[in-house]
């Protein structure tokens, strides 16, 4: 229920829909109890004998306490006054008295729900774009430990778990309530006793409804587990399909998928057993409610003569009228059963915290004056650490390149100064100022990437460099492009600069992708870049061009070139060689190359990371 809870604060904005569903929902319940007491004097005519010598006159109202007695001697009244000499005509008011009770139940049953329709959608956006903005705001180091079909999971099919179990509730928290309130009223209008008598039984009944459904949030929460592997299983497929293809490893993964998808239909099929379970045992003990009704019932009126015929027969109605809303509660207390487990790992992610939130006070720099500065940094992402007490400086205008074996911390350097993740030890500081201490979007405004997989989106080549400038025009594109080495290629394509480039880019080869890539940062124009073995994927004539492309881009710049291949770092200012997380050498390409030391070792084996 708590979750449940959080779900309607998302309803907040929405609070003039939220009251107009009440008010609508008033109307409904009091009209719809209206409507049975309305049946009495009809009843009273057709089916009582009449004492001639009893002459019904106009009641006089007496109070609040006297309604019911009132409001049911004035309609005898009305249809007293035609009942003996034109019975049609009484028929026909009584009839179209219920008709405009029914018809006005309807308009306001319809006008609830259309205030409904803007509460419930509302709320499902606002959750869908929290759970979004969150999931984009989290750090990376939050995703290493997820999969990403389970993020995708919680964003859609949980998110739509809620928008069909959980949400409906929302309707059923003013409505149904309501009709059984005002049903109880008139039913204890009509006889205390007997509705005295019937608050026996209903708790009963509830008891047995709740206890059928305990279960349903552990089997709910297994479903949803499942359709998040099923979903990484088919991202990772579709992700690595010619990796899956080439090494004939179809049938371990379609064995994979099938396992997931029978663990599902098992899951499913004790689920929604559960739920089918549901409706019936409400409905027949509901039925058994209305048996001893009519049992204890049919003795007020046979027996002790309490109670009318009439006014009996109008209470039965209303007994049966007040089973349908008790039912879609039971329904939806077995929906946010259900839907809880989804509220749970949508919660998950809101409340996930990010520890690399701006400080409230933080700075904003507007551009890069003179250094930057690793001030003693140790680093892990687990247990060992990957950095120790690494310390450089780097002066404005120069590129230094980071050069090392496989797990010596290079490209932790980048992930670091764009404080992808924060240093455990020590400090990052540009132009003397930790940025930690610095907004996040105003640290990463400074810097310009390129990694080594040129990550581009389903979107026209324009759209794809102007993700760091929304503002520039055609012709800056155009420009960058031409730095990038890239606008040769681009101008061929049957929309140049407009056309399409497909999912990741996949309509353009390596060397085209990572030149775009280059272009996109060109084009932000930043002070600082950081080049994450940009070159290391390419085949040779895609490597020259991308390396003109990166000096281009270099030029006037403070750069931070993490090396795979010489020839990338050959002119760098300084070259700092890493082993183990530790620097071992330090200096020029000749310098390092005369000292015969580590740096000599990793040019002769051509094995630059």
């Amino acid at each position: 229920m708590n979750q449940f809870i959080n779900i309607l604060k998302y309803a907040k904005p929405y609070k003039s829909f939220a009251l107009g569903h009440i008010i609508s929902n008033v109307l409904y319940a009091l009209f719809g109890a209206l409507s049975f007491i309305a049946l009495i004097p009809m009843l009273d005519i057709l089916f009582e004998k009449k004492d001639p010598a009893n002459i019904i006159t106009e009641p006089v109202y007496t109070g609040i306490s006297d309604l019911k007695d009132y409001y049911k001697d004035y309609l005898a009244y009305q249809v007293s006054l035609h009942a003996d000499n034109e019975p049609q005509k009484a028929l026909l008011l009584v009839v179209s008295l219920i008709i405009v009770l029914f018809l006005a139940k309807n308009i306001f049953g319809y006008l609830a729900n259309y205030f409904m329709v803007f509460l419930r959608n509302g709320v499902v956006r606002d959750l869908r774009n929290a759970v979004y903005s969150k999931t984009v705001d989290l750090p990376l180091s939050y995703f290493s430990e997820q999969k990403k079909g389970d993020i995708m999971a919680r964003v859609t099919n949980d998110v739509a778990t809620l928008q069909y179990s959980m949400l409906p509730v929302l309707e059923l928290i003013a409505r149904e309530p309501l009709m059984i309130l005002f049903t109880i009223i008139m039913m204890l209008l009509i006889s205390t006793k007997l509705t005295l008598f019937v608050f026996v039984f209903i708790p009963l009944s509830g008891i047995i409804i709740s206890r059928i459904g305990k279960s349903l949030k552990r089997k709910s929460d297994r479903v949803q587990q499942e359709q998040g592997v099923i979903l990484s299983t088919l991202e990772e497929t579709l992700t690595g399909l010619r990796i899956i293809k080439g090494f004939n490893g179809e049938n371990k993964f379609i064995k994979r998928f099938e396992d997931s998808t029978s663990r599902f239909y098992h899951f499913s099929n004790k689920l929604l057993n559960r739920q089918n379970l549901a409706s019936p045992t409400s409905e027949f003990l509901g039925i058994l409610v209305i048996s001893i009704l009519l049992w204890y019932g049919g003795q007020l009126v046979l027996v002790e003569g309490t109670l009318d015929g009439s006014s009996f027969i109008a209470y039965m109605g209303l007994a049966y009228n007040i089973m349908v809303p008790a039912k879609a509660i039971s329904r939806g207390l077995y929906n946010i059963k259900q839907g809880n487990a989804a509220a749970e790992r949508i919660q998950e992610i809101i409340d996930s915290p990010n520890p690399l939130k701006d400080k409230e006070n933080a700075l904003i720099k507007t551009g890069f004056d003179s250094d930057i500065k690793f001030d003693n940094i140790s680093f892990k992402y687990q247990n060992e650490y990957v950095l120790k007490n690494f310390s450089l400086n780097i002066k404005k205008g120069e590129t230094v390149a980071l050069v090392g074996q496989s797990g010596s911390g290079k490209s932790t350097i980048a992930n670091l100064i764009t404080r992808f993740y924060d240093v455990n030890k020590g400090a990052i500081l540009i132009d003397g100022t930790d940025i930690r201490d610095l907004k996040t979007t105003s640290l990463r405004q400074q810097l310009g990437i390129v990694t080594q997989d040129a990550i581009l989106f389903n979107d026209s080549i324009k759209n794809n460099l102007k993700l760091g400038k929304d503002d520039a025009t055609d012709e800056e594109v155009i420009d960058a492009l031409k730095v990038a080495n890239a606008w040769e290629f681009v101008k061929t394509l049957p929309d140049g600069i407009e056309t399409n480039i497909g999912d990741a880019g996949n309509k353009l080869s390596g060397g085209q992708k990572q030149r775009l890539s280059i272009a996109r940062a060109v084009l932000k124009s930043p002070p600082i870049m950081v080049l994450d073995e940009a070159t290391s994927a390419l085949d040779t004539e895609s490597e020259r061009l991308v390396q003109l492309a990166l000096e281009n881009m270099m030029k006037n710049r403070t750069s931070i070139v993490i090396a795979h291949r010489l020839s990338t770092i050959q002119n760098a200012d300084k070259i700092i060689v890493l082993n183990k997380g530790e620097i071992v050498e330090q200096g020029q390409h000749s310098e390092l190359i005369a000292q015969k030391g580590v740096y000599q070792k990793l040019v002769e084996m051509q094995s630059f990371e």
